[in-house]
């Protein structure tokens, strides 16, 4: 241990001398309270500490004892359905015994070390065997959803067991192996939040993450092992679509990170997510999620290491061969938190009062996302959808800037929308999608018809809106028909294919066959109508069919597994379009 004493308080910023030989990141104990601090910059023996809790009554003078080893967060059985601040601290126990608030300096394991889990020892496992790291040692069935393998931690030197407990009932704290170094193994292990856990290989992203919202599966698909950003003003939806698709998404793991977010937001999430049921497992959905808390009202240093927190904790399953998906809402609070930071540390600032360094810290969290082969030769992934909100919805500001730098998705959220209720607020004119030629194969395999689809519908909505200029100019009567149909098939588009309710038991989920039935029968109406109209037809005759009302409905009157039910739709549009088909083309033909 090495000991020092304050020199100077500046809110969650201290300088402290004595420190000679403490490493960058080391953790230390700060003050009488021994609150949680980080060395971030080291000088000379002149440390300078963030503290990640409320430091106020502290003085100069009162010792920091450094534990020279980096923050680390502890991983193992008992992670999933817990809630955490951003240093790893489980608020559901520490509320019982403080209340509403954190106290300084209270501790609480993050792992409950008195509950027995049932440990299953993989066969091929015994004493004396060979071993490497990421090997698989056992498994815990940690809950109904989620078996937690126990595995051979990266940092184990170690290439034979000297002993193996076997299968049994141990807790996180029982040593369950050793090696012939002396490195012991338990349940649990340490891992340093800011260092990426390694892995054998990358591989190039080519499945979707499924998430049951048609704007984005359709229109603007993220692949797993990929990264995108929703940003957007006040009020326009990125706690909701995040919410959405932390309930609905294919992910084996849920990673939800509050992150300087309003308290009542992360009070919605912690009432919510006990009481859904996951669609894949008939289970709550706490069963596969993780949350960390870290709302305004709590100390703005833990802010800034939370993302950290959440992505180690995703790397950790991930390489145990799932598939995990992190919500961070909202990086632009993160980004606060990292210039308030800089400016009590007085650094010179950068655009908007932002550290230079900002893309940086950006570019370490991104690209911890990705699909790889673990060290034992599973295949797992890291994807990551950052909520950003620019003030005033204003998307050229930096932390939106330097963010698309390094994301290959944006959901750009549109203010109208929002203001005419029309969920989600993705809007389809900036929103981009790299990931559609990477996933393409994959579709083909599910339904050949959406590359095309999606082609034509996109293609459509841009002819919309600059359809929609001229219509303000001299309105929609000194359109031709066909551009009026243009600006009929649009809104059935939008009303009945993009817009979606997220408090309707059939809606707030949408299969990927159920999505492009729905796309097929709006464009294939289109597409015919298109004719009749270039045949002779007046656009009411088009306009006013019945099966219009009935292809808007379908999203909320059939159930995900009441697809051959829709053929009635299909037939009413076959029937009431080819009684147009003959009327006008056969005439047409006929002259």
């Amino acid at each position: 241990m090495i000991e020092g004493k304050i020199t100077r308080i500046s809110g969650p910023i201290i300088n402290a001398e004595g420190l000679d030989g403490c490493g960058l990141y080391d953790v230390v104990d700060v003050g009488e309270k021994k609150l949680i601090g980080e060395i971030i910059r080291q000088n000379k023996g002149n440390a300078t500490i963030q503290v990640y809790e409320e430091d106020t009554g502290m003085h100069i003078g009162e010792k920091v004892v450094c534990t020279q080893r980096p923050l680390s967060l502890r991983l193992g059985p008992g992670l999933v359905g817990n809630i955490y601040d951003g240093i790893q601290r489980p608020l559901q126990t520490m509320f019982e015994s403080s209340g509403s608030f954190l106290l300084p300096g209270e501790r609480t394991e993050p792992l409950d070390n008195k509950k027995i889990w049932h440990f299953d020892a993989a066969k091929d496992v015994s004493e004396g065997c060979a071993i490497k790291p990421g090997m698989v040692l056992g498994t815990v069935k940690e809950t109904d959803s989620i078996t937690q393998k126990i595995m051979v931690p990266p940092s184990v030197r170690g290439r034979v067991l000297v002993s193996f407990k076997g299968s049994g009932d141990y807790t996180v704290d029982d040593l369950i192996a050793k090696t012939e170094l002396d490195e012991e193994i338990f349940l649990s292990q340490y891992w340093p939040v800011r260092k990426p856990r390694p892995y054998s290989q990358k591989l190039g992203v080519s499945e979707p993450l499924v998430t049951g919202q048609r704007v984005i599966d359709v229109f603007f698909p993220l692949s797993k092992g990929g990264t995108a950003a929703i940003p957007g003003g006040f009020g326009t939806g990125k706690t909701m679509t995040q919410h959405a698709i932390a309930k609905w998404c294919d992910a084996d793991l849920i990673v939800y990170i509050g992150c300087g977010e309003r308290g009542n937001e992360m009070t919605e999430v912690l009432s919510e997510f006990p009481e859904l049921i996951d669609p894949r497992t008939g289970r709550s959905i706490m069963e596969r999620t993780i949350l960390i808390a870290n709302t305004s009202n709590m100390p703005v240093a833990a802010r800034e290491v939370s993302l950290y927190s959440g992505i180690t904790l995703a790397e950790y399953f991930r390489d145990m061969g799932m598939h995990v998906a992190i919500m961070a809402d909202s990086t632009s609070r993160w980004a606060e938190a990292l210039r308030e930071l800089s400016g009590r540390m007085e650094e010179m600032p950068a655009e908007e009062g932002f550290p230079a360094y900002l893309p940086t810290r950006l570019a370490s969290f991104y690209e911890r996302a990705g699909r790889v082969i673990s060290l034992e030769g599973q295949e797992g992934s890291v994807s990551i959808i950052g909520a950003v909100s620019p003030p005033g919805g204003d998307f050229s500001e930096p932390v939106t800037q330097h963010t698309k730098r390094f994301i290959r998705c944006f959901w750009a959220l549109d203010r109208e929308l929002a203001n005419a209720r029309h969920y989600p607020a993705i809007g389809w004119i900036d929103s981009y999608s790299e990931y559609a030629d990477e996933v393409k194969d994959w579709w083909e395999i599910k339904n050949p018809l959406w590359q095309q689809l999606r082609f034509e519908a996109l293609e459509l909505l841009k002819k919309e809106q600059r359809l929609e200029q001229i219509v303000r100019l001299i309105g929609p009567d000194a359109l031709p028909d066909t551009d009026r149909l243009v600006l009929k098939v649009a809104e059935m588009i939008k009303n009945g294919f993009l817009q979606q309710n997220a408090f309707d038991d059939i809606d707030k989920y949408c299969s990927i066959e159920k999505q492009i039935i729905i796309l097929d029968l709006i464009m294939e109406y289109y597409r015919r109508g298109l004719n009749c109209i270039k045949a002779g037809a007046l656009l009411p005759s088009v306009a006013t069919l019945p099966v219009c009302d009935e292809l808007i409905r379908i999203k909320t009157t059939y159930k995900n597994d009441e697809l051959d039910k829709i053929q009635a739709v299909r037939n009413n549009l076959d029937v009431q379009m080819g009684e147009l088909e003959r009327t006008y083309m056969n005439s047409d033909e006929e002259r």
